[in-house]
């Protein structure tokens, strides 16, 4: 638990500032007076003009539907405070660094050279945030300067900062040293999607993993509960007829439920589902073509039928022809398949797997999204009941998953051993060091060849767990922690 910290007074500031500092877009603030390093106040949001500018002269275009938003919020009687902050340090910038600074900020350039008024240089304020527990409403009182008592004092905690130490220091150092942005085309990205993540989880979802990836975000990005996958959790209840008939329904009825949720959870794993095959009396459950064919026999209730290999065999031939023979053949079902069942689907090449073996597929990718390559799951689809084949296939899934994750923590854990100097510093790592400290606590032992080729795909901006400093060649690439991959 963290010691609590007294706040006796608060900064005035724009509504629209601040919430770039809520959200992590940015850690500095332009301040006509030097602030103490170390000083600690409260944000305090107004919408007084800004040095006389409209707003869409002030913010960059990508920021300006939020800050239109948050000065639209300001109540004419009560203030809303929702964080706090500490000085981190201040800096002076001369006229030619705007154009960096714009990059590095939600200002623009304008908004930046017109705050110089008549002096040489631009004065920034570095602030580490933290948000409040809850937040704290006050009477609106009248700006006389930049900063106002608060009475009575404010009581908080560091328990929540926008962003950690080491992201903190990060973005410290690129604006101290005014480096460039990384990723610009990731920061237009999330810009487009930005009101589409107000009421679209998907959006939202891929909003969060962006700013995390930008650093605009320290969160672990480990996922909620999403309602829109509560489906999965039915795929083996609804294989078991039995509880169908407790609800109320026909035999009939509980094929074509079990139907419909195979047919979405082959369809969420990437199957390509062909519409034209939609079961019914003498029809074909599912027929996916791509990446690879693939039959499936959906047979709900407490155990597969012995006839289910020739239903599948005489429908299959009817709607295929010659094709059906390409395609993998697969029976779907609860229970444990009978000694003739099994013989026949070998004989016939039909693979069996119970109804669970579907849905812990369908939780795997869930969990995480890239961890199903079917091409792969194909080599495992082999002829009988294969259940064991598909625990086999998950287990390898997850252990790939688990060495990714344990090279991310590599090179986090290499970033803490010296805390101090990550914050002078930019911390990053050679393929060779990030070897050797793996090598040290994990088995099978990797190459250099073998790192560099998992630091390459862990820096990729599809996934964003590192970020990666190109050198001339392999082994003078530089690797750096962003976000953990949690497997858990």
């Amino acid at each position: 638990m963290s010691e609590s910290v007294v706040l006796d007074t608060a900064l005035y500031l724009p509504a629209s500032d601040i919430e770039a500092l809520i959200q992590g877009r940015m850690i500095a603030i332009m301040s006509q007076i030097f602030i103490n390093l170390g000083r600690q106040f409260a944000l305090y949001p107004t919408n007084i003009p800004i040095n006389l500018q409209p707003y869409e002269q002030y913010y960059c275009s990508s920021f300006l539907p939020i800050a239109q938003t948050a000065l639209a919020q300001i109540d004419c009687e009560k203030v809303v405070i929702k964080a706090w902050a500490r000085c981190e340090g201040c800096k002076m910038y001369p006229l030619e660094s705007l154009d960096t600074l714009s990059q590095l900020t939600v200002w623009t350039k304008a908004a930046l050279h017109r705050s110089l008024g008549q002096r040489p240089h631009i004065f920034l304020a570095y602030l580490r945030v933290y948000l409040l527990p809850e937040s704290l409403e006050i009477l609106l009182q009248s700006q006389n300067r930049q900063f106002r008592p608060l009475n009575p004092s404010l009581i908080v905690s560091e328990d929540k900062p926008v962003l950690n130490d080491r992201t903190f220091a990060q973005r410290k150092h690129q604006l101290e040293k005014l480096q460039p942005l990384l990723h610009p085309e990731l920061e237009e990205l999330q810009s487009a999607i930005a009101s589409l993540s107000i009421h679209q989880p998907a959006a939202k979802q891929l909003d969060d993993d962006i700013k995390a990836f930008l650093g605009w975000s320290s969160d672990k990005l480990i996922k909620q509960p999403d309602a829109n996958l509560a489906w999965i959790n039915d795929i083996a209840k609804l294989g078991d007829r039995s509880i169908e008939q407790d609800e109320g329904k026909s035999n009939y009825q509980a094929g074509t439920d079990f139907e419909i949720i195979a047919r979405r959870s082959l369809d969420f794993l990437g199957f390509k589902v062909e519409e034209n095959y939609k079961g019914g009396a003498g029809g074909l459950d599912l027929f996916c073509s791509q990446p690879y064919p693939l039959v499936c026999e959906c047979k709900a209730g407490k155990s597969i039928p012995d006839r289910a290999v020739e239903e599948l065999d005489r429908i299959g031939k009817r709607h295929l022809k010659e094709n059906y023979l390409q395609a993998i053949r697969l029976i779907i079902g609860p229970g444990k398949p009978t000694k003739n069942l099994k013989e026949s689907a070998e004989i016939s090449k039909i693979s069996i797997i119970n109804v669970m073996s579907l849905q812990k597929l369908v939780e795997l990718r869930a969990k995480h999204p890239g961890a199903i390559n079917l091409v792969e799951l194909k080599q495992y689809l082999e002829p009988g009941q294969i259940d064991y084949k598909i625990d086999e296939y998950i287990d390898k899934a997850e252990r790939e998953i688990r060495l990714r994750s344990h090279i991310i923590t590599v090179v986090k854990e290499l970033s803490e051993q010296d805390n101090e100097s990550f914050k002078a510093t930019h911390q990053s790592f050679t393929v060779t060091e990030i070897r050797v400290h793996y090598n040290v606590t994990q088995n099978p032992r990797l190459t250099d060849e073998a790192v560099h080729d998992f630091l390459i795909e862990l820096s990729s901006p599809l996934t964003g767990y590192l970020g990666r400093t190109k050198g001339s060649d392999s082994k003078s690439d530089r690797f750096y922690f962003l976000r953990d991959l949690p497997i858990n």
